[in-house]
């Protein structure tokens, strides 16, 4: 059996809002398994929390780029926050984003590129900066999409600057009809993106690993409420149509209108230029997503410090 910690107990009661005691228990008979404590909570009815949130630890700026039919994102890290409004590594942020494009979502493509002006490659440049700025970077990811006809637009939540800031979100629109009423809901879809974080694009893209998670946990809620098989069957056909609308993109209320939709304002929109308008796929890159770091205890490490330990 798993040895069940404090910080174990904390850590789920701050991903699941349950009780500390059901925390506890939850850990014990998950053998100290977080992500089974979480469906255990669930499956008796004490959380309703589908996943857990992943920690944001790094610091740094997300950034994007785009160009008509294409845009990329990039994720570059550094220790502090006060780093990040560096004019210095905010052009780098910038000039890296730029070079994106060109790369293919692809990250090794984008460090071996030439960094302009400087006689170095994207890598190097990078490293260059740690020595200049004195304070480690990484240069973590990169992604993009691209349509042969329509739009592909950015959004940037909590930005510093239009295409830089903590939450980058790119939303790829493919149609032959009017660019700039493509542009205008492709960013409305962003803002919609960076606030609800949905899990896929449409049903069909849905990892099939998530979609079974939520029917073992529903499957069991239902069982315990003593109903028969044939019944448990049609409970969770409802209920994972209302997982898809919580965590599908297309299925989701669009935040904009708190009414329709996604799908059926993308709809609305072919019908008023005239045009057949896909939603291609979406990028959402939030600063340090799924990056922990150690948190320490202050009040320890001051006494720690005053002992002289």
């Amino acid at each position: 059996m798993a040895n069940v910690t404090a910080a174990m107990v904390k850590e789920l009661r701050d991903t699941t809002g349950a009780g500390m005691l059901d925390c506890k228990k939850a850990l014990v008979e998950s053998d100290g398994d977080i992500e089974a404590a979480i469906d255990w909570l669930r499956q008796k009815g004490l959380s309703k929390a589908a996943k857990k949130s992943s920690r944001v630890a790094a610091e740094g700026l997300v950034s994007f780029a785009t160009d008509g039919a294409k845009g990329a994102v990039i994720e570059l890290n550094s220790e502090t926050d006060f780093v990040s409004r560096n004019e210095t590594f905010q052009k780098v942020v910038g000039d890296i984003a730029g070079l994106s494009l060109q790369a293919g979502g692809d990250i090794d493509t984008l460090l071996g590129m030439d960094y302009p002006g400087t006689g170095r490659n994207v890598g190097d440049e990078v490293t260059h900066q740690v020595a200049t700025i004195g304070e480690n970077m990484n240069l973590r990811r990169t992604a993009m999409l691209e349509v042969s006809d329509g739009v592909v637009t950015g959004y940037m939540h909590n930005a510093v600057t239009p295409s830089m800031g903590k939450i980058a979100v790119l939303v790829a629109l493919e149609s032959a009809g009017d660019k700039a009423k493509l542009e205008g809901l492709a960013k409305q879809i962003a803002m919609h993106v960076a606030a609800t974080n949905p899990a896929s694009t449409s049903v069909d893209d849905l990892d099939p690993a998530l979609l079974e998670r939520e029917k073992n946990v529903l499957t069991e809620q239902a069982r315990e409420s003593g109903k028969p098989d044939n019944i448990i069957e049609k409970m969770i056909v409802g209920r994972i149509q209302k997982y898809y609308e919580e965590v599908v993109l297309t299925e989701q209320v669009f935040v904009i209108d708190g009414e329709n939709r996604v799908k059926d304002v993308i709809a609305s929109l072919g019908k008023e230029i005239g045009a057949d308008v896909a939603l291609k796929g979406f990028i959402r890159f939030e600063l340090g997503d799924g990056i922990e770091k150690e948190e320490g205890d202050f009040a320890a490490e001051v006494a720690a410090a005053v002992s002289g330990s």
